[in-house]
Formats: C-alpha cells, structure tokens, sequence
C-alpha cells in the first residue's frame, strides 16, 4: 500500500521524493509508504484550492456539490469492507469498530449533500424601497487537519460540511492515518463532476505542512481535531491572519452514576465505552462518578467487566480492543498508567504491556482506580488509552462539582431513572454533550464540540456549516412606486 499526494487532480510524490513507512500497531510490521512532504507542496496544495476556488462553477453551484458528494457516498458503501479491513489494519481497532466508523461516515456525506442545497439567506425591507439581502457564502479554502484515532468519520465530519458549504480543501492527515485518508479520499477524487483541485491532500511525518496550512494567507478556515495543547499553538500561528478556526479538542468525560442505576448493565455499558479504540477517543468515559451507596458494587462490576475485555488484534474474532496507535503512545501511556498506580488510593485492576503472541504490537490491558482527590493528574489529564478512574460522590451537588472540576468540557453522561434528575444534572453539567442512559453516541444530525479547552465551533449537525461560512449584507434602495392620488 503506497500511497501518493493528491494536489491539483495529480497524484504526485513530494517534491522531494521522500517517504516514510506505514506501520500495523498488531505486530509493528510495515504494510505501506505515504509521502513525507514539505511546505513546498504544502503551497503548491493551497495553491491548486485557492485557484479551484476562484471558479463560480463550484463555490456557487450547489447541485453540483450535492452530487459529486451523493457520488463519493455510493462509491465509499461499494467499499465498506475493503475500507474497514484498511481501517484496522493501520489503526488497530476491531473489525466491528472500523466497520461502524466507515458506515458512520457514509451517512455524514448524505447528511452534508441534502444541506447543500439550503444553505439559505434572508431578504428584508428595512426601509421604504431598502432592502437588505443577508447572503451565507463559502470563506475559501479550508484546511482540515485529521488526527488518527477515528481518522475516516473524524475526515468526513469537517470535509463534509466544508464542501458542501462551497469551500475548496487542503487535508493534512496523522501520519499514523495516510493509507486510509488517501483511499477516502481516492474514492472522492474519483466521481464524475468533482472539479480538479477542490480536494488535495498532503501527507508528511512532522508539522511542517500543517504549519504552512494555518500560517498561510490563502487558507480561510482551520478544522482540526487533535490535543489541547496542538489546539493553543494553532490559534496563536493563526491569529496573525485572523483566520476561522473550528478546533475539537481534548476530553476528561465522566459518567455520574446515581442510586437508581442497574449498576451490572452500567458497568458493561461504561467498560465498552472506556475501552472503544482502546482508549484512544476523546469522548471515552475516563471518570466513573458514583454515589456511596452503589460504590461497591459498582466497583466490583467495572473490575469485572473490564478484566472480562479480550484483548487482541483487531482482525481476531471476538476482540473488544486492540493495540495503542503506536511505539511513542504505548511508552506513553504506560508510564502515566504505571505512574497512576503509585499514586492512587486504590488500585481496582492493574493493566500491563501484554506478551506471548502480542509482544510484538503495542498492546496493554485496562486499568482501573479509585481515588478522591479531583486534582490528582490522572483525574485531570487526558491519558489517551485504557485507564478509568472511579469515585464516590454523597450527593447531586457534588456529584455536579467534581464533574465540573476540569478544564476540558467535552462529553458527559448521567445515568439514573429519575427524568427530572437526569436532566437537571444533564443542565448543570459543563459539557458540549450529554448523554442520558448512555455514553458515546454521535450522530451526523446533531452538533459536537466542547466548552472550556475542548474546542471552538462545533462539527456534525447544520451548525457545523457555520464554521464554513461567512455572512455577507448587501443594502439596496430601489425606491417606492408612488401611488397615485385618488
């Protein structure tokens, strides 16, 4: 699997020829090559959009845009298998989970093709014969960023709502993520009616490219999805252009578990959401809050659940996780992990680098703590990978507070039987998303961000087009037909 550039309609190595590999996190082998790209393809991308942009024929041609999308969905559900085996083969997550990604972004490229024929306006008379027309139009070239956890639906979600708005796009994948982003993006390139240069694609191994993105004068928009910290540099380079940023960032999200909860049928629920891409998903349930009375056994059911995870391949029948993404992350993650047990008061399950037969991928087993202290780094860092911390609140109002206690404000979830209750907590909450019952369902139709330092904007939903879009006024007085005198 070697993949190439895509800027201008040609597929084209970096101009400096250089590559780099695309390792499975199963076994660590090497299963491709992309290329390792520089700032001069970098321009040569916003170069070959900025001038696509230019034409009428496709920021201002609605119907073409919703067919060329409608096309590329067709074109990605002929290959929903092929793309799920590519997905977990370069990532490492379970068949299931690829599958349900893949899917899941098919869906958002008919969601975004039905709403780019409404993007509508509005026309006023505000004086006798003035009338102002307030117009949506497309902000220009729009950079989107990808990371690699979730990397086709995470693709979709900002290139979606871009192109349909009427934007023209350059896309920077995680290096961990070039082999599927190119065959997402292959797929596209490929319909009938999708202008040469409205899509390109740079792959590189560092930030040189990504820099250049949302440095550049030429480039309107900045989508990102990726860490908090990435997210503060890229509003600082991008301040000097004062350009629109939509920025997704990280997450601590908690699940406060009240008196009424099944507690078995929540601990299954709350250890599949804490171990979905091993971890490695902003919105996983990382903070188990529970109230005293059900803390035991709530406990004892997360201990249970989460020993029970079959950890393995995600190609093996029966996983429920696979590998971390890579070498650096499994180093990582390990260390805080281990680093997490030293000093908590409780240590539930201890999760371990696995060996045998998965010594050669970057596999490690769930970990579960108790603690009580809501300012202990692993209460408040987002450790990307198989950690759940649980803790005992007495009543509502500190159940609130200790969930509030953070600087991320992403996701969250309640579950109790009592309505009133759940949406009380659910208002209180500090959080772009709250679940009811449940944890980690998102949806093409309904918005997500986050409060705090877990983002600007929001993606999925009609507001992410907002992100896309720049409102114009236009003022004309025609004057008034002037009755005649009876």
């Amino acid at each position: 699997m070697d993949t190439k550039n895509l800027i201008g309609g040609e597929w084209t190595d970096s101009a400096a020829g250089l590559r780099a590999d695309s390792i499975d996190p199963a076994d660590g082998k090497v299963i491709g090559s992309f290329p390792d790209s520089s700032v001069e393809d970098a321009r040569a991308a916003i170069s070959a959009a900025r001038d696509r942009f230019r034409d009428p024929n496709w920021a201002e041609n609605p119907r073409l845009r919703q067919m060329a999308m409608l096309r590329w969905a067709d074109a990605l559900e002929r290959q929903v298998n092929e793309l799920a085996r590519l997905l977990t083969r370069e990532n490492g997550k379970t068949l299931g989970q690829s599958r349900g990604e893949i899917v899941g972004a098919i869906s958002e490229v008919r969601y975004y093709a039905g709403l780019a024929r409404v993007v509508a306006g509005r026309a006023l008379e505000v004086e006798p014969g003035g009338f102002s027309t307030v117009l949506k139009e497309p902000a220009g070239v729009a950079a989107i960023i990808i990371p690699w956890n979730a990397p086709a639906v995470l693709l979709v979600r900002a290139l979606a709502p871009a192109l349909a708005a009427g934007c023209t796009a350059v896309i920077k994948p995680a290096p961990q993520a070039a082999q599927i982003t190119a065959a997402m993006v292959r797929a596209l390139h490929e319909v009938d009616g999708l202008p040469e240069g409205v899509v390109n694609l740079v792959t590189e191994t560092g930030s040189g490219v990504a820099q250049e993105f949302v440095a550049s004068r030429e480039v309107a928009v900045v989508s990102f999805t990726g860490s908090s910290q990435t997210g503060q540099r890229i509003m600082a380079a991008a301040a000097p252009t004062m350009k629109k940023l939509s920025l997704e960032l990280g997450g601590k999200s908690c699940a406060l578990v009240f008196p009424d909860a099944d507690v078995p049928r929540v601990a299954s629920l709350l250890a599949r959401a804490a171990v979905i891409i091993s971890g490695q998903q902003c919105t996983a349930a990382r903070r188990v809050l529970v109230h005293a009375s059900r803390y035991d056994a709530m406990k004892a059911a997360l201990k249970e659940a989460l020993g029970a995870m079959v950890v393995a391949p995600g190609t093996r029948p029966g996983a429920d996780m696979g590998p971390l993404i890579d070498q650096s992350a499994l180093a990582h993650v390990t260390s805080r992990i281990e680093q997490t047990m030293d000093e908590c008061d409780e240590v539930i399950l201890r999760g371990a680098r696995l060996g045998g037969d998965l010594s050669g991928g970057f596999f490690v087993s769930p970990t579960l703590v108790a603690h009580r202290d809501t300012s202990a780094f692993f209460c408040q860092e987002e450790i990307f990978g198989p950690l759940v911390v649980v803790e005992r609140f007495d009543d509502e109002r500190e159940a609130v507070a200790r969930a509030n206690h953070t600087e991320f404000g992403l996701s969250a979830s309640v579950w109790t039987n009592d309505g009133a209750r759940a949406l009380r907590v659910a208002r209180a909450l500090h959080d772009g998303t709250v679940w009811i019952n449940d944890h980690n369902k998102l949806f093409a139709e309904a918005e997500a961000g986050g409060y705090l330092r877990s983002g600007l904007g929001r993606l999925h939903g009609y507001e992410a087009l907002m992100d896309f879009l720049e409102v114009k006024h236009i003022y004309q007085s025609v004057g008034v037909v002037q009755a005649d005198s009876v």
